[in-house]
């Protein structure tokens, strides 16, 4: 996993189906161990709480987004996280990466 380098590499992503279930802790210290931004604005006001924007080692460009919680998430509360990409398959690969990574933690 890497730090996405340029925000304009998710430009045209979006969600094709795919979701991952973790915490935002979790999701968080995978971001700080590789220096990536994520956003946290977890009023329960918005369509996100979080949003972490992260590059595969293949170079696959993607974000991981809780989607229309409507309220506040606790930071190791289980969460349903979507996956957006650029195609369906750069989806898979993310998380295929995402849960290489997360199970080894």
């Amino acid at each position: 996993m890497k730090k996405l380098e340029n925000y304009s590499q998710l430009v045209g992503t979006s969600f094709h189906g795919d979701t991952i279930e973790t915490t935002p802790n979790t999701l968080i210290k995978l971001s700080n161990s590789v220096e990536a931004e994520y956003f946290a604005d977890n009023t329960g006001e918005d369509k996100t709480n979080f949003v972490f924007e992260l590059l595969t080692n293949d170079g696959i460009p993607f974000s991981v987004y809780d989607w229309k919680q409507y309220r506040q998430l606790g930071f190791d509360e289980v969460v349903t996280f979507h996956i957006g990409t650029h195609t369906g398959s750069d989806s898979k690969s993310a998380v295929k990466a995402l849960k290489q990574i997360l199970n080894r933690k």
